[in-house]
């Protein structure tokens, strides 16, 4: 049986600075916690600081927020956990453990040197959101195009580098510019959000979707072939013919033309887009709400 003992650090402006005062040995930890913004560096850097002081074998680091979870060592049965928080923000839950209890002298020490992590969080947490609001489509909560400019480059060179395949989906919405005519913009944004929800109900984690632009979505999907793409990209168009739209009194059904291409040897990341992309206009020249492969 694993013994936990939970433990709720909310720091404050003030807690933080008397803590400085009293801990001027603890400055170190702090001026290496300053070299990055990144998450798992930051707690890699914290446990190995504070390691001769209060020994762990392992620990688990999350945060829901950007669905992140950095583990690393041995896990043992004894644990303490922290959920972090500063001034109302919360910054994820820290876990250490070890195979023996964590005496309460270490908890009051570990409190202490917690004060030294809880502001670069904070600064990588601010640090990420800015990011993620650069790279997200505020309407469908997707990534967006210039996501999409850089993520397309650093999976094909995974793929190469791997040998694994790398397939893409190009998805419109059909008659999209009928849905804002006939019913107005508001109605057009609820079909964008929906179909956006729509696609992510039939992907994978590792599965990544972007707003490309008007009505257009792109999916990249690694370690997918030619096949796997195209049994998708069916899902989902059936999943959004199967579903209807109830806007003030009516209800509206949607459909989407959907075309795919798999990476080849000699691709670019151009040729690459511009198959899938013939795709989905071939298939939407063949009548609409179905699914061409862009061989």
């Amino acid at each position: 049986m694993v013994n936990k003992s939970a433990n709720l650090a909310i720091i404050t402006n003030n807690t933080f600075e008397a803590t400085k005062a009293i801990n001027l040995d603890n400055y170190d930890i702090s001026s290496a916690l300053q070299t990055t913004l990144e998450f798992n560096e930051l707690i890699a850097i914290f446990s190995s600081k504070i390691s001769h002081k209060i020994p762990h074998s392992a620990y688990v680091y999350i945060n829901k927020e950007f669905d992140l979870e950095v583990r690393s060592g041995v896990f043992t049965r004894h644990s303490c956990n922290y959920a972090l928080k500063v001034e109302q923000q919360q910054l994820g839950e820290l876990r250490l453990m070890r195979n023996h209890r964590f005496s309460d002298t270490d908890l009051q020490l570990l409190e202490t040197l917690l004060c030294c992590l809880i502001y670069p969080l904070k600064n990588a947490t601010l640090f990420h959101q800015a990011l993620k609001m650069a790279y997200t489509d505020p309407l469908t909560q997707t990534h967006n195009r210039t996501s999409f400019n850089d993520a397309i480059k650093r999976e094909m060179s995974l793929a190469v580098r791997n040998n694994k395949s790398l397939s893409m989906i190009f998805f419109d919405i059909d008659h999209f510019k009928s849905i804002n005519d006939g019913h107005g913009h508001e109605c057009g944004d609820v079909a964008l959000k929906l179909s956006a929800k729509w696609i992510k109900e039939n992907l994978r984690e590792s599965d990544i979707i972007f707003r490309y632009g008007g009505e257009e979505f792109v999916i990249l999907l690694s370690d997918t072939d030619a096949n796997g793409a195209e049994l998708l990209a069916e899902r989902i168009r059936s999943s959004i013919e199967s579903h209807t739209i109830a806007y003030g009194m009516e209800t509206i059904k949607i459909t989407a033309s959907l075309g795919t291409s798999t990476l080849r040897d000699n691709d670019t990341a151009e040729s690459f887009i511009q198959r899938a992309d013939k795709a989905m206009y071939t298939a939407k020249n063949k009548g609409r709400n179905q699914v061409v492969a862009g061989r």
